[in-house]
């Protein structure tokens, strides 16, 4: 009973300090602000101040959490546009590489000097072997475009393989890597010539049939030999000599090359629409 007449009390006296402090204000509006009515504002103040004060200590938190609520939101969406901006920035700037990478292997391709007048088909590579007992890919063109099966497929650098397969749409490349492929070669230093065959992705390529007595170079580059009949036609960068020796008596040198155009990364790729001749009786 004790605590409700409390309760009670400090009600009666905050309602009672706010409509005095109402009543100052409105009769300090109403008047001219001097002599004992300064006194009464004073009073007024000084009383109501506790209040005034216990208002604040609730006010001002609850206003700083809404106000850190809305800096916290606005930084956060900030944030997220400067993140959205610097992934377009980046993905901006992987395709210009990408496309200047692109531009350089098509530009690479316009100048086939090993191909002389052979017409040629541009295309782009659009899958790989699907498993590991034939190394090929396919390209995005075929028959339409006057491809054949046997014709060869280079890049600027040099020889690729050869067309296994070929459809309206699509056709197979065969790779030079693949052991079932094989290839007449020439020395470009002492011309003796030889063949070259696959020997697995990443393997360098053995070269049979070059004499014992055949001086030959360390890094040296080998080319088709376009011999009568070949399927390919002649000066097409091969390889690269990588080693070479002659065992105790053997009648051939012991020859291997690496492949002058690096297999793994093919973008784009011409075809030479070549057939051999045939052969004379």
């Amino acid at each position: 009973m004790a605590v409700y007449r409390r309760s009670t009390r400090h009600r009666f006296l905050l309602v009672l300090l706010v409509l005095t402090s109402i009543t100052v204000i409105t009769v300090d509006v109403r008047g001219g602000g001097g002599g004992a009515m300064e006194s009464v504002r004073r009073a007024a103040r000084d009383a109501f101040a506790p209040v005034q004060s216990v208002a604040d200590d609730v006010i001002n938190p609850v206003s700083d959490f809404f106000g850190g609520l809305f800096r916290y939101g606005h930084i956060k969406a900030e944030n997220s546009r400067l993140r959205r901006q610097l992934a377009e920035a980046r993905g901006r700037a992987d395709a210009s590489a990408n496309n200047d990478r692109e531009l350089q292997k098509l530009l690479a391709l316009q100048n086939l000097n090993f191909a002389g007048n052979i017409p040629t088909v541009a295309a782009r590579v659009v899958a790989t072997s699907p498993s590991n007992f034939q190394l090929t890919v396919e390209i995005d063109k075929g028959l339409p475009a006057g491809i054949q099966k046997g014709m060869p497929v280079v890049t600027g650098a040099g020889l690729v393989g050869r067309v296994l397969s070929v459809s309206q749409e699509r056709a197979t490349v065969l790779l030079l890597t693949d052991p079932s492929f094989n290839v007449g070669v020439r020395l470009s230093g002492s011309g003796d010539v030889g063949v070259a065959r696959g020997n697995g992705t990443r393997q360098p390529l053995p070269v049979d049939l070059i004499d014992v007595g055949s001086k030959v170079a360390g890094g040296e580059v080998v080319v088709t030999s376009g011999l009568q009949g070949s399927v390919f036609p002649p000066d097409i960068p091969v390889g690269k000599v990588r080693s070479t020796k002659v065992q105790p008596g053997s009648l051939q040198r012991d020859l291997t090359i690496d492949p002058i155009v690096d297999l793994t990364r093919l973008d784009f790729v011409k075809v030479l629409l070549w057939q051999p001749k045939a052969v004379l009786p």
